[in-house]
């Protein structure tokens, strides 16, 4: 019989982990394939782990690998798949935002429509911030337009993958990494389910606007160069604005004199083009930065406990 993985990060999850383990189960009971569960512990400082570990002694079908310390949900992701076994493979999150009843329907579309991937996107963001909102909007608009991957819009994690596809992104082990980008960067057939947004059903949220604000950086600077080439444009643009106003003002003094207007126009301008002078290397040094940490060639996360 075939298997399935269920590949799921938590952090600080320890009163999610019980109902995600009992709805799953009753979810996926009837499915012709041997489930696992794979629960990666990115350093949490609750009791998440002493959940895991009474979980895993009930049930034989229960694995976990704990970090030493929190390395992120993008680590605890590749760790997932790197440690999997299935030959099918779905990630999703502890607090059941991610419905497991959508499971059975996704391998039948693998199963009998040929594709290689099944994942799933928010058709409503109810109950988040309307700027959040307007942001995680703005986010895909912006990469669906730069980036050469396809981004969808309300994108989630969730998504159940063939094992040649899970192996593709595997031998993708760069540090940087930014899941939603690398899925989409390796191709193969994927179908998109659509569904309305859920709430935790325990613990907190860990994602606050500035992770989140962070993590749409990361994500356009993974994949793509655009703001380097927009850095470029506006520096010509204003090389060629103070051109033209340097002609301006060279005959506006032979022809009118040169008469003094004061500073603050001056004080102006060199506090704007200082600000774009430091917004282009800040983009440099963002890529800089990347380059920096990739060439280091450190672990993407280190493993305490595993079973």
């Amino acid at each position: 019989m075939e298997k399935c993985t269920i590949i799921v990060p938590c952090y600080n999850e320890e009163e999610a982990i019980p109902l995600f383990y009992e709805a799953t189960s009753e979810a996926l009971k009837d499915m012709p394939l041997e489930i696992e569960y794979l629960f990666i512990n990115d350093g949490s400082r609750d009791k998440t782990l002493d959940v895991l570990r009474e979980l895993s002694e009930k049930d034989s079908r229960v694995h976990f690998v704990s970090f030493s310390r929190n390395f992120g949900k993008e680590a605890a992701m590749y760790a997932g798949l790197k440690e999997s076994t299935g030959d099918y493979v779905a990630i999703m999150d502890a607090d059941l935002q991610d419905p497991p009843e959508l499971i059975p329907g996704m391998y039948e579309s693998i199963t009998n429509e040929g594709y290689d991937c099944v994942a799933t996107r928010r058709v409503d963001r109810k109950g988040e911030p309307p700027i959040r909102s307007a942001f995680a909007n703005m986010f895909y608009f912006i990469m669906h337009i730069i980036a050469k991957v396809d981004m969808v819009p309300g994108a989630r994690d969730f998504r159940l993958m063939k094992r040649t596809m899970v192996d593709a992104i595997v031998e993708m082990g760069e540090y940087n990494r930014f899941s939603k980008g690398i899925f989409g960067w390796v191709g193969f057939d994927t179908k998109w389910i659509p569904y309305e947004n859920r709430k935790r059903v325990a613990g907190k949220t860990k994602w606050s606007f500035f992770k989140l604000f962070q993590y749409s950086i990361e994500g356009i600077v993974a994949f793509s160069t655009a703001p380097l080439v927009w850095s470029s444009l506006i520096g010509m643009f204003f090389c060629l604005l103070a051109f033209a106003a340097l002609i301006f003002l060279f005959i506006r003094a032979l022809v009118f004199g040169d008469p003094v207007d004061g500073w603050p126009s001056l004080a102006c301008m060199i506090t704007f083009f200082a600000g774009i002078q430091l917004f282009s290397v800040g983009i440099i040094g963002m890529y800089m930065s990347k380059t920096y940490l990739e060439v280091k060639g450190r672990p993407i996360y280190i493993v305490k406990e595993k079973k």
